[in-house]
């Protein structure tokens, strides 16, 4: 027998190689024991009878002990009973499949004490048991990975920044010679004239000894499909989300997965097993346990965090695109860990290779729209200011895959369209970036309550500059985004970057409408409120134009939110109703977005949590918004600001009819398009188009969405699941 490694059956049934390093749970000697091909009986012979124990030790569960030249063991022996291997071994319950029993069968360590995990011997991973590369550098043959910065195995670098403890001019002195790594710990690489890496060994970090377990562990719960897993993955959510280096990942994987961060391996068949049933070779089979997946990535993520690579904030960005994964305080950890990478700064001129430079960039991007989106989420302030932000904006080198890299598979991703998607998402999210730090900030908040009765004025000032930016970037998309580009038997993600714009738009339509109660002026009140109808009718006919390619495709992380607040910003509409009618109005509308949701949830199941949010937002809505005693006009005290409930009403005229047209005056009007970019837009244009319940308080634009008819087209929309 061989002694690097020992003849094991994977659970496909496929022999395969026991890698030396696992433990085993049995006796190498107990692995010469075979079962005759009619399942009956095994062969007998000396080897056998010292290989396992006979009949009736069994029966007793007691150790089978054969003294050499002997014919029985020596408890049939004394007993003086025949001493027999013709009972067949019961076959052990668990099954390859059931991966919460693998689970259980790694006895996870607490901190600091000894690992007590073995692995049964049926659910080894059947494939890639031979060792890492343990050195890119100095590895032998052709290999992207050679001197590359954040990717290197067993040592990681920690940008060194101006004011911490290593003196930029002294750590200059070093000899080291460009793009050499020194083998010894704390060495330093100098990327550029100004930036440097302390270079530190992995060795020592928590947990780090148990890696290759955790990575067996992992690649145990998805085989023998880990391959058809990984092409699934770089097929469908790859091009959408390209933050991963394809030829990188697959080189790794050809080797061995033992390469690779555990988290990182299962962060990517966690994503691509939400798309199972479109690989032809994986639809009829059993899918794995996702649930045991995850607790595996979750907790190893926590370990590499200690030690960190630019496949940490890999992994941290994939889990956080799962349902139920979204979690602030991982994204904090995750702008720490970029940050300690380099993330933030200009790696242009950097002595990494090129590939690692356009992957640097599409993965610091990736993170600002992570923390962008999750701040507008979770009502929280970014983690990342623009004033330390060097980053460069993306261009077409920055991404390696181009349209002859597309896989022409049924239920793929278009490439070429991924990329564009990616690139204007990120032109988005920093517009919504700048949307939340004028309007949502601490200082912004206050600046609004200090303003008072004026706030409404003071909002639309702030608003303007900012949703003309919506309105450019949203002209700008070029055709191959457009919702209607959908290729026969490809998957499209254009729905979430579609989604995301009017997410932008209703963020500040949503902060404008908070002003309205204190507004003392009819006319600019019932502006607002038509503006803001007009947005939500255009976002549900949207919705209404979903399709199963839309439907079924990658949708980013912030979509179930973004869904959500759609039928938040309704019942927003509908509690500050200026009439009972109105109200009716908005309530209907809630009922029919809700429908829309629940049919689409059929092809995208996390539309489930997008109403469970609508739900608990609006909790008790009907029953509120219905009480007549809610619309009869108070008179606003010029000197006071009433609260938000008592001020619902303010400024109402009782003879006027809600949501009819408007009749500002011109100087009223004039206050709001006074920073219009067209020279040739006048006020009586201004003015007429406002007369048009399809044309919002700002956008003008032909092209942009509009379905007056989509609140009244809910019933059909079923035909599209």
């Amino acid at each position: 027998m061989d002694n690097s490694s020992t003849s094991y059956r994977s659970p496909s049934g496929q022999p395969t190689q026991r890698p030396l390093n696992l433990p085993q749970s049995r006796s190498s000697e107990s692995q010469n024991f075979a079962i005759d091909e009619d399942n009956t009986s095994p062969s007998i012979d000396q080897n056998v009878s010292r290989s396992r124990p006979c009949d009736a030790c069994r029966k007793r569960k007691s150790r089978c002990v054969v003294n050499d030249g002997a014919s029985k063991c020596v408890l049939c022996d004394f007993h003086n009973q025949r001493c027999t291997y013709v009972e067949v071994p019961q076959s052990r319950k668990r099954k390859s499949v059931n991966l919460e029993e693998d689970v259980r069968s790694i006895k996870i360590r607490s901190p600091g004490v000894e690992s007590q995990r073995r692995f049964s011997q049926n659910h080894l991973p059947p494939k890639n048991s031979k060792p890492p590369a343990d050195d890119y550098a100095s590895f032998k043959g052709p290999s992207l990975l050679k001197k590359t910065l954040g990717l290197q195995r067993h040592r990681h670098g920690l940008y060194v920044g101006s004011s911490c403890e290593h003196e930029p001019a002294l750590i200059r002195l070093s000899s080291i010679a460009e793009g050499i790594f020194e083998n010894g710990p704390h060495s330093f690489r100098h990327v550029s004239e100004r930036d440097s890496f302390l270079m530190q060994p992995d060795e020592g970090t928590q947990q780090y000894d148990e890696e290759a377990e955790d990575l067996d562990a992992i690649e145990a719960i998805v085989s023998p499909h880990g391959r058809a897993l990984i092409n699934l993955y770089f097929r469908i959510v790859h091009p959408s989300f390209p933050i991963l280096h394809k030829k990188v990942y697959l080189e790794k994987y050809e080797r061995t997965h033992r390469e690779f961060s555990p988290a990182i391996l299962a962060a990517v068949y966690i994503l691509a097993l939400n798309f199972w049933n479109y690989s032809s070779e994986l639809a009829s089979l059993r899918k794995p346990d996702v649930v045991a997946l995850e607790k595996l990535a979750r907790k190893t993520l926590g370990y590499v965090i200690n030690r960190p690579k630019i496949s940490t904030v890999e992994a941290g960005l994939l889990l956080l695109q799962t349902p139920k994964s979204d979690s602030w305080s991982l994204i904090a950890q995750m702008v720490a860990v970029g940050q300690d990478l380099g993330l933030h700064l200009d790696c242009s001129s950097w002595k990494v290779p090129s590939w690692e430079r356009g992957l640097r960039k599409r993965l610091a991007w990736a993170l600002y729209m992570q923390d962008t989106w999750a701040s507008l989420v979770h009502g929280r302030p970014s983690h990342i200011a623009h004033s330390d932000w060097a980053v460069k904006e993306l261009t077409e080198r920055d991404f390696p895959e181009s349209a002859a890299d597309e896989d022409n598979e049924e239920g793929s991703t278009e490439v070429e369209k991924g990329r564009q998607l990616f690139c204007h998402m990120v032109s988005l999210a920093w517009i919504l970036s700048d949307i939340l730090q004028s309007l949502y900030s601490v200082r912004a908040e206050q600046q609004i309550r200090d303003v008072g009765l004026d706030a409404t004025r003071f909002v639309l000032s702030k608003a303007k500059p900012l949703q003309i930016r919506l309105r450019e970037w949203y002209t700008n998309l070029p055709e191959i985004l457009n919702m209607e580009d959908v290729k026969v038997r490809k998957l499209s993600s254009t729905g979430y970057l579609h989604l995301a714009y009017f997410a932008s738009e209703i963020t500040l339509h949503r902060r404008i409408l908070r002003t309205l109660p204190i507004c003392n002026d009819p006319q600019l009140l019932e502006i607002c409120r038509t503006a803001a109808k007009t947005r939500l009718i255009s976002a549900m006919g949207f919705v209404n134009r979903l399709k199963p390619e839309h439907l079924q495709s990658f949708w980013y992380f912030a979509s179930k939110f973004n869904f959500a607040l759609i039928g938040i910003f309704q019942s927003l509409l509908c509690v500050t109703s200026q009439s009972k009618e109105e109200a009716q109005f908005y309530l209907t509308r809630i009922d029919e977005y809700r429908w829309t949701l629940r049919v689409s949830s059929k092809s995208a199941e996390f539309l489930e949590q997008s109403m469970a949010a609508m739900d608990r937002s609006a909790k008790d809505l009907k029953t509120v918004c219905l009480d007549e005693s809610r619309y009869t006009p108070r008179e606003v005290d010029s000197g006071t600001v009433p609260s938000y409930e008592q001020s619902v009403a303010a400024s109402y005229d009782d003879d006027h009819e809600p949501l009819q047209d408007p009749q500002p005056s011109e100087e009223t009007m004039q206050s709001y398009f006074d920073q219009c970019p067209d020279e040739n837009f006048t006020i009586p244009d201004a003015f007429s188009s406002l007369q048009d319940k399809e044309t919002t308080l700002w956008d003008w634009d032909k092209n942009a969405y509009r379905d007056p008819d989509a609140h009244t087209r809910h019933e059909h929309s079923d035909e599209r699941v």
